[in-house]
């Protein structure tokens, strides 16, 4: 993708109501659906579970506050393994024609969320 092509990124939990003038491609990035959202409701232009850290890997973080660096270490190592760098690539095709990227999670807490690591790499590819 074209650097003049990249879209501004954003950050939401799935629940939250969809914005159609804001949202740009509304991608879910989790593993799991999110417990009791119907698919209607989520308004998703598409689901990149690749691009979401490994059921080991949640579960050994458990949004624990302490562990986030290291978290963040080993999902940017996942991210770099040709399983994780398909799951990016998926995750830009999603949005390829959008202005804006819209990571979705049911993280109930943005600032402790894999989406946040997940930003920061897609804003370092070129």
């Amino acid at each position: 993708m074209a650097a003049e092509k990249k879209p501004r990124i954003r950050v939401r939990r799935v629940y939250e109501t969809p914005e159609p003038a804001e949202d740009g491609a509304r991608v879910l990035v989790d593993r799991l659906w999110p417990r009791g959202l119907r698919k209607e409701e989520a308004a998703l232009d598409a689901w990149c579970k690749q691009a979401a850290p490994s059921a080991e890997l949640r579960k050994w973080y458990g949004h624990t506050p302490e562990r986030f660096a290291e978290f963040a270490e080993r999902y940017r190592a996942e991210l770099a393994t040709p399983a994780g760098a398909e799951g990016l690539d998926e995750l830009l095709r999603a949005a390829s024609d959008a202005r804006v990227l819209t990571l979705l999670t049911a993280s109930k807490d943005l600032s402790l969320a894999h989406t946040r690591v997940l930003e920061e790499v897609l804003g370092e590819r070129g």
